[in-house]
C-alpha cells in the first residue's frame, strides 16, 4: 500500500480528527507507521487507552481491499491534503481534513466559490433572495457551496445548477449516505452534470447530529465568503458563520423584514459586523473577483441579449428605480436583477444608488 492508501485507510477511524491524525503524524512521520503502531508506540504519543484500544479493534477488523473496492463502484475520488489538486481554498484553513471524498468533479475554478446558507424553514423572500444571488453567482462563474440541506441549502444549489452553473455540497455523512434523503436527486443530478458532493467522513458513516457542527467549517473552508440569507438566531448556521469568522473569510447578511423570525439572524449578523448585501455585484467587488470573470462565459450565459436591448432601450429616456424596469419591461425581477447585474459588470449600465440604474 502506499501513503496515500494508508491516510485513507486511518481517515475510516473517526476518532483520529485533523488536529489528532497531525499530532501522529509529525511523531511516527509516516501514516504507514500510524497504522500498524504498537499499542505501547500509540500510548507514548499520549492517546489515551480507550482510543487506542479502539483504534486496534478497528485496524484489525477492517477489511481495506473492500473498502477501497467500495471507493471505485461508486466512482469516488480522493484528495489528500499534501497534494497539489487538492482544494486550494480549504488547504488554507488550520483544521483541513487529510483526506476528502469526493463524488463527481472539483475543479481549479472552484477556488472562485461563495457559500450560501440558512434556515431550513425558508420563507418565499428567502426563497427569491436564494435564487437570486445563486442565480447571479454562476451567471459568473462562480461556484456555489452548500450543505444540501432543505430549505435555502437546496434552493442555492438547485439555482445554480439551473442556471448552468457548478455548485458543490458538503455532506455530513460518507458519500454512499446521501441526506437528507428527499435532495439525493438533487445531488446525484449535479454530480452527474456540473458539481461535486465532497464529505472528511468515510463510507458507511451516518449523519450523526454532532457531525454537522464540524461539517460546517468545511462549507466556509471550501469558500471565499459566506452569504447568509435567511435563518433563524437559534440556527446551525451561526456554526459556519462561526467557522468562516475563525477563517477570515468575509461574512455577507442579505437584509429581510424585521418581523420575520427568519430574518433575525442576517440582521443580527448585520448589527454586529457582517456585510449588508443586496446584489451580487457587492460581494464581487469585495472579493476583488470582478476582473476574474471571463467575458466568454458572461456571453455564453447570456446568448440571447433581448433583456439587454429592451432595458437599454427603455434607460435611454432616463434614469429608473428596478422596480420601474420590471413594471414597463414586462420582465420578472429575477430576470431584471441577473441582466442587470450583467449589464453593470459590461459597463453597460451604472447603479447610480438606492437601485436607481442609469445608461453608460
Amino acid at each position: 500500500m502506499t501513503e496515500k492508501d494508508y491516510l485513507i485507510a486511518l481517515s475510516t477511524f473517526v476518532a483520529f480528527g485533523p488536529q489528532r491524525l497531525k499530532l501522529l503524524i509529525s511523531y511516527f512521520k509516516k501514516a504507514s507507521k500510524i497504522w500498524n503502531a504498537s499499542k505501547s508506540d500509540l500510548l507514548d504519543v499520549g492517546l489515551s487507552a480507550k482510543t487506542v484500544e479502539n483504534f486496534i479493534s478497528h485496524r484489525d477488523t477492517f477489511n481495506l481491499d473492500d473498502y477501497f473496492k467500495k471507493l471505485e463502484d461508486l466512482n469516488i475520488k480522493t484528495f489528500i491534503l499534501f497534494e497539489d489538486n487538492y482544494p486550494a481554498n480549504l488547504k488554507e484553513i488550520s483544521d483541513a481534513p487529510f483526506v476528502l471524498y469526493v463524488r463527481g468533479n472539483l475543479e481549479k475554478s472552484d477556488s472562485r466559490s461563495v457559500a450560501i446558507v440558512g434556515t431550513r424553514m425558508m420563507t418565499s423572500y428567502g426563497k427569491e433572495v436564494t435564487n437570486k444571488f445563486a442565480t447571479q453567482l454562476a451567471n459568473f462563474g462562480i461556484t456555489v457551496v452548500s450543505g444540501l440541506a432543505l430549505g435555502v441549502d437546496a434552493e442555492a444549489q438547485r439555482s445554480a445548477l439551473s442556471a448552468g452553473g457548478r455548485t458543490v455540497a458538503v455532506l455530513a455523512s460518507g458519500l454512499d449516505i446521501i441526506s437528507p434523503y428527499a435532495n439525493k436527486a438533487l445531488a446525484l443530478e449535479f454530480i452527474k452534470n456540473s458539481g461535486a458532493v465532497v464529505s472528511e467522513y468515510p463510507l458507511g458513516h451516518q449523519p450523526f447530529r454532532e457531525n454537522f457542527a464540524v461539517r460546517n467549517r468545511l462549507i466556509s473552508g471550501l469558500s471565499k465568503a459566506v452569504i447568509v440569507t435567511e435563518a433563524r438566531i437559534k440556527s446551525g448556521t451561526f456554526y459556519t458563520v462561526n467557522a468562516a469568522a475563525n477563517q477570515g473569510r468575509p461574512v455577507f447578511a442579505v437584509p429581510g423584514p424585521i418581523t420575520s423570525p427568519a430574518s433575525e439572524a442576517p440582521n443580527y449578523l448585520i448589527q454586529n459586523g457582517a456585510k449588508l448585501v443586496t446584489k451580487v455585484s457587492e460581494v464581487l467587488e469585495e472579493l476583488n473577483m470582478q476582473t476574474m470573470v471571463n467575458p466568454k462565459l458572461v456571453e455564453k450565459v447570456m446568448p440571447d441579449t433581448k433583456e439587454q436591448a429592451k432595458i437599454l432601450n427603455i434607460l435611454d429616456r432616463e434614469p429608473l428605480h428596478l422596480d420601474e424596469l420590471v413594471r414597463i419591461s414586462g420582465l420578472q425581477t429575477n430576470k431584471i436583477s441577473a441582466t442587470l447585474t450583467i449589464m453593470e459588470m459590461k459597463g453597460m449600465v451604472r447603479n447610480i444608488g438606492n437601485g436607481v440604474y442609469k445608461k453608460t
